[in-house]
């Protein structure tokens, strides 16, 4: 019986080929585990950090963009309020908005009739306080950024000395380059998780860094255009 054509261009050459190629792919599937496994001492606490700099991302970017959300038409009604003498309805209105800017404006609502410049201190007061809320965890963050990478340096060093150690008691011919370039191979492997966590920890706090500076100028807009409203039946 003749055998396709297709069965006998497969020499066994190729065959030999083709299954050194899959046993070269399963040991390379295999070192990578093999990395984080001998790792774990630091990757353990690399992963870790990195779930908590995710949750803490999501948890604040959730918050900071809820908090720049205001209806357009807030001021237009509050300074309607206002000007009218309705201070109770634009109360009401401020307690309809969730947000930094209602709140600080609230504030300023529920001091009318006093000084002017014990007005404008509670609005800044409120509003310090807002941003200290949008804040919240985000020096943890930093934190975050800064210290996975040297985690992960520290794991490289640890991992050179034991390298070192090997070739020191080896003695002559006692190591193999092979087992040197692995040793190494598994030390760097730390530096390169920790550079990873660190980045995107960096990345992510800068990102609510400025979504909250933009809050805090609209609130700033905010504040300055229900002062000048007060300041309008003096002129």
């Amino acid at each position: 019986m003749k055998l396709p054509s297709f069965l006998l261009q497969m020499t066994p050459a190729a065959a030999d080929s083709s299954a050194s190629s899959g046993v070269e792919q399963k040991e390379e599937t295999l070192l990578i585990i093999d990395l984080v496994i001998d790792s774990w001492p630091i990757m353990v606490p690399l992963f870790v950090l990195s779930i908590v700099a995710i949750y803490i991302w999501v948890e604040r970017f959730s918050a900071i963009q809820k908090a720049s959300k205001i209806n357009p038409s807030f001021m237009g009604n509050i300074k309607k309020a206002v000007s009218e003498g309705q201070f109770d309805e634009a109360k009401k209105i401020c307690q309809t908005e969730d947000s930094p800017t209602s709140r600080m404006i609230s504030k300023g609502v529920s001091r009318l009739g006093r000084p002017l410049e014990d007005i404008s201190t509670a609005i800044e007061n409120v509003g310090k306080l807002e941003v200290s809320t949008m804040e919240k965890n985000l020096s943890i963050l930093a934190t975050i950024a800064g210290a996975a990478p040297m985690i992960g340096f520290l794991g490289t060093v640890l991992g050179m000395m034991d390298t070192f150690h090997q070739m020191a008691s080896g003695g002559n011919g006692g190591i193999q380059i092979e087992d040197l370039s692995s040793g190494i191979m598994y030390a760097m492997a730390t530096t390169v998780a920790g550079l990873i966590v660190g980045i995107i920890a960096y990345l992510g706090y800068n990102l609510l860094v400025s979504k909250v500076d933009k809050v805090v100028h609209n609130m700033e807009d905010k504040a300055l255009e229900f002062m000048d409203l007060l300041h309008q039946p003096a002129e």
